[in-house]
């Protein structure tokens, strides 16, 4: 049972922090659909750093950094030339995908996966590395600054009112570029996580799903951080029991689209469920008029 908790919280992590930046993001009032992307290179270049500096720790910082700025692919035109987001997240997740691809090749003169005995992976706390404590106390964090901080309250008024918020001074764009690049920041630990945490390599398009998923759970659990958690959890469990089973001699390819089913379950059944509670759906559409 403990190995099965450990496997559940690993699995979840690098998902909850993209779901967090996906959620700063749409409480700003951009739904951010390049999270699957910005995960990706957040993985990439979190082995990037560590195999040029042998160093995890500058894994981790090179990969928040460089993610960080990455994000500005999607902020600079979303927010700045009010481009569609939608049309300008599919461009990022395209980009991440083709450019790590293309690096690859260039930086370890291979493709497919990349894995030395050399490149330093995070250490580990018992089963699990840092990275996954702070995952979680991320999730308080920011359900305490969303609903506790002046700073947050207003990012929620950027989001629900950008009229009213311009009209009372507060720089609209600022937030939102801001929220954005935290959502950069956020996918780039969460790819250092995945890439030097759970498994210490690389492999293209490693980050295989969780980046929608990240989307899915902002889509189910809207701007409620622990409720993003609950459906990241549902993820992760649903992978550790996709791990078990696959040993119990289940196919892979079975065990392999078991999470991303649930998820999608999942979504299904959020989806039915507003439909069939038309008052809260009004109630909601109120407090965003």
């Amino acid at each position: 049972m403990n190995a099965f908790l450990a496997a559940v919280l690993t699995a979840t992590a690098p998902v909850v922090l993209a779901a967090l930046g996906g959620l700063l993001s749409s409480v700003s009032g951009v739904f951010n659909m390049a999270l699957e992307g910005q995960l990706l290179w957040g993985a990439f270049t979190a082995v990037v750093f560590s195999h040029l500096t042998g160093s995890a720790w500058w894994g981790v910082s090179g990969a928040v950094l460089a993610t960080t700025l990455f994000a500005a692919v999607l902020s600079v035109p979303a927010v700045t030339f009010r481009a569609d987001p939608v049309v300008s997240a599919v461009g990022v997740n395209l980009l991440s995908l083709g450019l790590t691809a293309f690096l690859m090749r260039r930086v370890f003169g291979s493709g497919g996966t990349y894995s030395s005995p050399d490149l330093a992976g995070l250490p580990m706390i018992g089963s699990q590395s840092p990275l996954v404590p702070v995952a979680f106390v991320l999730v308080a964090w920011a359900a305490w600054w969303l609903g506790r901080t002046r700073s947050g309250l207003r990012l929620r008024g950027v989001g629900e009112h950008p009229e009213a918020a311009e009209s009372i001074g507060l720089p609209v764009s600022v937030y939102r570029h801001g929220a954005l690049l935290a959502a950069g920041a956020l996918c780039g630990l969460g790819g250092a996580q995945l890439a030097l945490g759970n498994v210490t390599l690389f492999s293209e398009g490693m980050s295989a799903g969780r980046g929608w998923v990240a989307v899915v759970a902002v889509m189910l659990a809207g701007p409620r951080p622990f409720l993003v958690l609950a459906a990241c959890l549902l993820f992760g469990a649903a992978e550790a029991l996709g791990f078990r089973l696959q040993g119990l001699g289940l196919p892979q390819q079975a065990t392999d689209a078991a999470p991303y089913l649930i998820t999608l379950l999942a979504l299904i059944g959020g989806k039915l469920y507003d439909r069939s509670h038309p008052r809260r759906l009004g109630a909601a559409d109120g407090r965003r008029g």
